[in-house]
């Protein structure tokens, strides 16, 4: 069943469901067929979905490309779940060794050695000596175009020299920058702090912990190179030490996102045992083989001789070299034994250095690609309904996996050749930054936790953008993608602040034509979510759903039902509940809203009072009748009304509430007291109130200022505003400036401004006749030399007009 190296094999659709049995009529995007297919799980009668999830390979914080990943399955996972009712049995691996963990812990590992006086080897050198010896390394291995030999005062210079188009931006060869380039780019940022440090180190005659810190990226990896094969891998807590550590990091970060823990985490290192019997179980079909130091390769061509497809997914990246090196790791030796270059190993032979376990066909470890087969299929069976990953795993790591999985459970008793192993393969799209995907090896990447914490971003805030982009397709970091989710989520902010308050205080009957329409459009709404979601997910045109339903919901003019404004606000909460945006809350709470717009409790009876006395004063100050002191008096008091809580004394809005009374009452001058107000006003809402994170947001006519929390948005709004003031300010004063100057500029006369050595004879007005050596002025300079002089001549007049005592 070999087919064309350019075109997906045919995909065999899950068995027909029983008639009478009510699906729904779920497409998803398969990258098995590259187009969308009907949805139907194997256990249909109990609607029970398996799905098996490509985890983190823990050796470093997970960054804002993983939560891409992460948050978007978990959109997935909730709306199967929480909106079409399916039961999803979720499991997740943890890769917890592979090449890159084995790099790392024994990298970190010789790092604090050395670091350890105590545990440094006898042939080790100082800091500065290792540090310069480790740079030549970097540099000869990263920056080929600098020399090794070349100084740590010199490689600015040398950067500048050789990787000065990548600097501004360009492409080292041409074309279009990418990947490429970014890896450059921070390898330029590594040798130049390490140069940086070692300068220092050298200046100040020993080590700082910071300018250590800046040599650990050059050290790791020289040090290596020279005595990594000499630890005690047997020791694995070597490498465990990294991998649990960053494994509960991962974890910490998916809860921080709102994503919801696997049902089931499957780890590397607790299968090696059915791992070696996998690996066994494909030998024994013949579709793999042994070399000679005791690895095992997966045999493509007897798998494809045998009637079986390899490269499902990405069938046209199938002899791409680089993918496949990416795939076989940095620590798989390059061997001769290898019946084609595309083999790759299922089991590696451990060479000194790495951690191993026993097998038959002597110590070693898993290929990477191997571990999920063995993992899913152990957990599973032999088919599974959704397998899930990153874009970037689709070649080689996921289209190995099916066909090791493919080849085990193939049963050659019956000739059967046609198993298929998964039968949804779902990929995430890529978070991209100027043009190039986030990673870890290129270092170009944000942290989630350093985001949250610093970088602007708030789960819910990242969750919006995954929507509003979709799934399956690349979203870049961008201005406009920002400014798009805070918009987004401002409006649902606004909406269900509102609503919440018509409904808690709903006085008037609705129009009925008014409600008659907003239930329609609310129909028509479920109508097109139900479509857009059964559409592959496609959250983009839900988002913009609830956002038109909104849209018409703020337009309508004529007064709306309690029920009205309830059931709308109801279903907003039960999708955005569906979608994660709202904690664990389910999409049947009945609470109206999500968390960030309530008011703490014990300060809503102060801020109730200082708002309504706000407006009221406020309408007042604004009104056509002068506001007199008793009135003033009268309105302050009311405020006293509200009984003081027991822990009132230490409540910051008690404090707001006196304050802004005591100041309002304190006024004596009525000719100003509007202009005093409405100053009392905005700073109690701009700036007293802003600061413990509560904002008055004032309406139209006689309609009370709503009491709403600070948002994300808000705190936007206001920092894009305050830029346009300073932007605005600056051109001002720029202004002036430009304007001084060019008065300034007429201090000198016309009559004297070509009096200099350059010239020996001028006519009456000053102007050049002849040059210092008495030959004429052409006329052509001379006519320009006039247009000079009559422009100084107007601003010397007006200079002296500004100076001119009158």
């Amino acid at each position: 069943m070999s087919v064309s190296t350019r075109s997906q094999p045919p995909w065999q659709a899950p068995p027909q469901v029983d008639a009478g049995t009510q699906l729904p009529p779920l497409k998803i995007f398969n990258s098995l067929t590259r187009t969308k297919n009907a949805f139907v799980p194997l256990d249909w009668k109990n609607r029970t979905v398996t799905w098996y999830a490509c985890g983190p390979t823990v050796y470093d914080d997970a960054h804002l490309g993983h939560a891409r990943n992460y948050v978007s399955t978990d959109i997935l996972r909730r709306i199967l779940r929480d909106y079409f009712k399916f039961k999803v049995d979720f499991v997740m691996n943890i890769t917890d060794v592979d090449d890159k963990i084995i790099v790392r812990g024994r990298q970190q590992h010789l790092l604090e050695e050395f670091q350890d006086p105590k545990r440094r080897r006898s042939d080790s050198k100082s800091l500065l000596e290792t540090g310069l010896v480790a740079l030549q390394a970097y540099l000869q291995k990263n920056l080929p175009l600098i020399s090794e030999s070349t100084s740590p005062t010199q490689i600015t210079a040398e950067v500048k020299k050789h990787y000065g188009k990548v600097l501004e931006g360009k492409a080292l060869d041409g074309g279009t920058p990418g990947d490429k380039e970014a890896k450059i780019k921070m390898h330029i940022k590594t040798v130049s702090s390490a140069s940086d440090a070692l300068q220092s180190i050298s200046k100040n005659s020993g080590p700082q912990e910071e300018s250590e810190n800046d040599l650990e990226d050059i050290m790791r990896p020289y040090l290596d190179s020279l005595y990594g094969d000499t630890i005690d891998a047997s020791d694995h807590s070597i490498f465990t030490r990294l991998t649990k550590k960053f494994e509960c990091r991962f974890f910490e970060d998916m809860r921080a996102l709102n994503c919801v823990d696997p049902d089931r985490i499957t780890r590397v290192t607790e299968y090696a045992s059915q791992i070696v019997d996998f690996v066994k179980k494909i030998q024994d079909n013949g579709f793999a083989y042994t070399t000679s130091d005791g690895s095992i390769y997966f045999d493509i061509e007897a798998f494809e001789k045998a009637k079986n497809n390899y490269a499902r997914l990405e069938p046209w990246n199938r002899n791409d070299m680089e993918l496949q090196a990416d795939g076989e790791g940095s620590l798989t030796k390059k061997t001769s034994e290898k019946r084609s270059d595309a083999d790759f190993a299922v089991w590696k032979s451990s060479k000194p250095g790495e951690p191993s376990w026993p097998s038959p066909w002597g110590n070693g470890r898993p290929g990477w690609h191997i571990e999920c087969s063995a993992m899913a299929s152990d957990v599973f069976g032999s088919k599974i309904d959704i397998h899930s990953g990153g874009i970037d795993l689709a070649f080689p790591h996921h289209d190995n996996e099916l066909a090791q999985s493919e080849a085990y459970w193939l049963d050659q008793s019956k000739n059967q050749h046609d198993h298929q192993w998964v039968n949804y393969f779902v990929h995430m799209g890529h978070l991209s930054i100027q043009g190039s995907k986030m990673s870890k090896s290129l270092k170009n990447f944000t942290t989630i936790r350093d985001a949250l914490a610093h970088g602007g971003w708030t789960p819910r805030g990242l969750r919006i953008v995954f929507l509003l982009g979709g799934w399956k397709e690349g979203i870049e970091i961008a201005d406009d993608m920002v400014r798009a989710g805070l918009s987004w989520e401002d409006k649902i902010d606004n909406f269900f602040l509102k609503a919440k308050y018509a409904i808690e205080n709903a006085s008037i009957q609705g129009n009925e034509k008014a409600d008659q329409s907003l239930q329609d459009a609310l129909k028509k709404a479920s109508d097109d979510t139900f479509d857009a979601l059964c559409d592959s997910f496609y959250t983009p045109a839900v988002m913009n759903i609830i956002s038109e339903l909104i849209t018409t919901y703020n337009s309508e003019k004529a007064s709306i039902g309690t029920e009205t404004t309830r059931s709308i606000a109801l279903w907003v909460t039960s999708i955005v509940n569906s979608f994660g945006l709202n904690g664990s809350a389910s999409p049947e709470d009945t609470k109206i809203g999500w968390t960030g717009i309530d008011i703490p409790d014990d300060a809503q009876p102060y801020l109730s009072a200082l708002s309504k006395l706000r407006d009221q004063l406020r309408q007042k100050a604004r009104g056509s009748d002068e506001l007199t002191m008793e009135e003033l008096r009268q309105i302050s008091e009311s405020a006293n009304q509200v009984h003081d809580q027991p822990e009132a004394e230490s409540n910051p809005f008690k404090n707001v509430l006196r304050n802004f009374q005591s100041e309002a009452s304190s006024l004596k001058d009525p000719s100003t007291f509007s202009k005093q107000i409405l100053n009392l006003c905005d700073r109690v809402r701009n700036i007293d109130l802003w600061d413990l994170g509560i904002y008055l947001e004032d309406r139209d006519g006689a309609q009370p200022a709503l009491i709403r929390p600070v948002t994300t948005a808000l705190r936007q709004a206001r920092a894009d505003k305050d830029e346009r003031d300073r932007q605005k300010e600056k051109a001002r004063k720029d202004k002036e400036r430009d304007a001084a100057a060019k008065v300034d500029k007429g201090r000198l006369s016309h009559t004297v401004m070509f009096r200099t050595e350059e010239f020996s004879e001028w006519d009456q007005d000053g102007v050049p006749l002849k040059d210092k050596d008495g030959r004429e002025v052409a006329k052509s300079r001379v006519k320009k030399l006039r247009k000079e002089w009559e422009k100084q001549k107007k601003l010397h007049e007006t200079w002296v007009e500004a100076h001119t005592t009158k």
